[in-house]
């Protein structure tokens, strides 16, 4: 992948190779002569008779580039990915495609600069990950959006992309539903119903091991969070697995944040001659001890542990406790809780929520509205991100005066809050243009506004009161003060969402989730093996975006983290119990993104490798020239054996597929970077043969542009040579991410420029966002020629309806 971003105009400052170098004197050929290229190579098969592709390319000339930015950044990313001419055919020289290149995007980045086009977002909607998160920070209260709102469509591989996120009329239901349920948490209740909560064991948990977060000397076991509605006693039953290991002593403890309130033992000498001679009845009696355990809780989310105190094993028994990890530990284990309660409730109690919520107390009656209106403002000047007027106000004192008539003043506040999560205001960011403007006008976007992009984009969740105070002082676009929160907020540990949404969601580690590998293929593989993942890749990517480093080091970092199990997996020596740890990789095969195995099973099928998934995934999310959708009439029905009746390999029955001259012109440029990757089986492991056609594995081949690859090593070393490529594509996802919206054609010289400041940089993650949040798409905004409305029932229907409900 040789070709180097290279928008190069005279006495400016180009990228070449990862570096810069001034142009005193850039000595190109005329728009004639460039246009050649076109007329040599590209014409015979796009044009007004063939017309392939749908594209004509013999009605333009030199000229049209200025005038058809559309097309000809098309054509850019076309022959940046070598994608055209397609394999097989007749190619320009290297160094010829270079210069053609970069005398386009100087073309189009000058028409650009002279007609800015920073586009359009609709109104946009908080996706089920936002909302989880905004509430979290307005009201303190840890919720799972998936029990209230259903999945978010995606487009372009983000979840928060406004004109996807439709509001259908059975949202209207869900809203109030989460409202309801989330303000009465926020709030609580005097006097609660008795539920019941119950919590199954993980079933892939080695209960041998510590769990994390649990005290040190000790093993197995369950965490789980659990959220109290109010001060009172508790019922705590434990579910013990112990059909074996009783014929020695286990202690079993129980903690609530990290103290223990309940200890009891089970096992020993006279318990297995119990259960040998009374079977069921000794085993109910043994159940019996870890039942009804009745204690005294605060309100307020709490986290319960159970565990058993670690013993020493005896010699004679070591080849017990030397269990691979994906095998049970050789004793009782924790089967599941279950939590009824409150009895005989307390009140409230004092809560997270609660201490975040009444920022006030009134003492006496006359102090209620006026405490109350302080109450509300505080919320909603968060909730709404700044943009409070007295109408909102106004209404919301409705809903608390409609519940303060039905009960308390913590009701009436509970009333105000569930108002505020069901508002337009709340659930919709929406920015309408300044009066006086007319369609195609350009405008800088106010502060309050650059205050939600911006806090949405590194944090996902709603500005922060230093944030929203700057934004209405009007000093938050002061380049010095923007520069300053920027890199505030990505200190602050809240930009971990940069890493587990908009990463996560670049790699389409989503797709993860979405495999489940034969057990009778790879018996070795368990859900702990997929946390394990998960949890590898988010401490991984953690250690490049938000130590600041150059993001070339995602291909290239020489580091991991595992535990034990992943350790094991990946043939990592030293390595014991379940805590991640960093550690230096020696297989040059495993550094970087494409030795892990999140992606090599994200990119794979339940029971085989997918070079095609891999190659596309290499091509979308590696260099950014995704392949053309399959047509119509693709053959998938490829014979796993050749005519012999033997099993064929992955790259024999690919090759099918590159014999017919249909699917050669994607399939040679898909098939090879995935073949590199194809020594990494479906879960991720290294081989060396094909165990199914019992032949060794070939994973040598030939990029679009001709570099030949031999395996994940020189694929790799194929992309860092001239790193650009890569970088290009991180801004592209990046700046996707953070305006909400498809990058269009017309961003593509904001993506160039933003990538050519931050080489001086070394391609620090912090310099790409900066470039993201200087550049005229995140800053600006252009009328459209249509306002359009968001399909569906908007979130105004949703404030009306609760409104009736509530008699406001």
């Amino acid at each position: 992948m040789r070709l180097s971003l290279a928008a190069v105009v005279v006495g400016s400052v180009a990228v070449a190779g990862g570096g810069y170098f001034f142009l005193e004197h850039w000595r190109a050929a005329s728009a004639a002569e460039q246009w050649t290229l076109v007329e040599d190579y590209c014409v015979d098969c796009h044009n007004e008779v063939e017309f392939t592709a749908g594209l004509a390319l013999d009605r333009f000339g030199p000229d049209s580039v200025a005038h058809e930015p559309e097309i000809f950044e098309e054509v850019v990313r076309k022959l940046r990915g070598s994608m055209m001419p397609p394999p097989g055919r007749r190619r320009p020289d290297p160094e010829r495609v270079d210069e053609f290149v970069a005398w386009l995007e100087s073309t189009l980045d000058d028409a650009a600069a002279e007609h800015p086009n920073p586009g359009y977002v609709t109104a946009h909607r908080l996706n089920r990950y936002e909302y989880e998160r905004a509430v979290e920070a307005l009201l303190g209260v840890d919720i799972d959006a998936t029990r209230y709102l259903p999945a978010d469509d995606r487009s372009d591989g983000f979840d928060n992309i406004a004109n996807v996120l439709k509001a259908s009329p059975t949202y209207v239901d869900q809203y109030i539903a989460a409202a309801r349920d989330v303000s009465l948490r926020a709030v609580g209740e005097s006097a609660p119903k008795t539920t019941v909560a119950t919590y199954p064991a993980p079933g892939d948990v080695n209960q041998g091991l510590r769990l994390p977060g649990m005290p040190p000397g000790t093993r197995g076991g369950m965490v789980v969070e659990h959220w109290f509605p109010a001060d009172g006693e508790y019922e705590f039953d434990i579910r013990i697995a112990a059909r074996r290991g009783v014929e020695d002593r286990h202690d079993v403890i129980m903690t609530i944040d990290g103290e223990k309130v309940f200890e009891q033992s089970l096992g020993g000498p006279e318990e297995l001659k119990a259960v040998d001679q009374l079977q069921a009845v000794a085993q109910a009696e043994i159940r019996s001890r870890f039942e009804n355990i009745r204690l005294p809780v605060k309100a307020g989310p709490r986290t319960v542990a159970i565990t058993f105190v670690e013993r020493a094993y005896g010699e004679s028994e070591a080849w017990l406790h030397s269990f691979a990890p994906e095998v049970g530990a050789p004793g009782p284990s924790i089967g599941g809780l279950e939590i009824v309660g409150p009895y005989e409730p307390a009140g409230r109690g004092t809560t997270p929520s609660r201490e975040k919520i009444f920022v006030c107390r009134p003492k006496q009656p006359s102090e209620e509205l006026p405490c109350a209106e302080e109450i509300i403002y505080s919320l909603a000047r968060r909730a709404y991100r700044g943009a409070v007027t007295e109408e909102d106000l106004g209404a919301l004192l409705r809903f608390y005066e409609a519940g303060r008539s039905q009960g308390d003043f913590d009701a009436g506040i509970r009333q105000a809050v569930m108002a505020i999560l069901a508002s337009p205001k709340f659930l919709y960011r929406v920015a309408p243009a300044p009066e006086g403007l007319s369609p195609g006008d350009v405008y800088a976007i106010d502060d309050l506004e650059l205050a939600s992009r911006l806090s949405f984009f590194l944090w996902s969740q709603m500005p922060d009161d230093a944030l929203l105070d700057l934004a209405l002082e009007g000093r938050l676009s002061d380049p010095d003060v923007l520069e300053a929160q920027v890199r505030r907020m990505l200190a602050d540990p809240r930009s971990k969402s940069l890493v587990t949404n908009f990463a996560f969601q670049w790699l389409k580690l989503y797709k993860l989730d979405e495999v489940d590998p034969n057990p009778t293929l790879f018996p070795e593989f368990d859900e702990s093996l997929r946390r394990s993942f998960v949890r590898e890749m988010e401490l991984f990517v953690d250690s490049i975006l938000r130590e600041d480093r150059p993001v070339v080091e995602l291909l290239t970092a020489k580091h991991t983290f595992v535990d034990e199990r992943l350790a094991l997996h990946y043939g990592i020596p030293n390595v014991r119990g379940s805590r991640f740890r960093r550690v230096e990789i020696e297989d040059p095969n495993r550094f970087g993104l494409f030795g892990k195995g999140a992606i090599l099973m994200a990119t794979s099928y339940g029971d085989r490798t997918s070079p095609v998934l891999r190659g596309a995934w290499f091509l979308e999310n590696i260099v950014g020239t995704p392949p053309a959708a399959p047509p119509a009439d693709v053959v998938t029905d490829l014979k796993v054996t050749d005519e012999g009746g033997a099993f064929a390999t992955v790259r024999e029955r690919l090759e099918q597929h590159r014999g017919l001259p249909s699917c050669n012109g994607c399939h040679g440029v898909i098939d090879p970077p995935g073949l590199a990757l194809e020594n990494f089986d479906a879960i991720g492991r290294w081989r060396e043969v094909d165990v199914f056609a019992g032949a060794p594995i070939d994973s040598s081949g030939e990029l679009a542009d001709g570099t030949p690859v031999t395996g994940p090593v020189s694929l790799r070393n194929a992309i860092v040579a001239d790193p650009e490529q890569f970088v290009q594509t991180l801004t592209e996802k990046l700046l996707t991410f953070a305006l909400g919206r498809t990058v269009e054609y017309y961003d593509m010289p904001a993506v160039r420029k933003i990538v050519r400041d931050a080489a001086r940089d070394d391609y620090r993650f912090s310099s790409l966002v900066m470039g993201v949040v200087t550049s005229d798409p995140f800053r600006l905004r252009r009328v459209p020629d249509d306002v359009p409305r968001p399909e569906g029932t908007t979130a105004e229907n949703v404030s009306d309806t609760i409104s009736r409900e509530n008699g406001v």
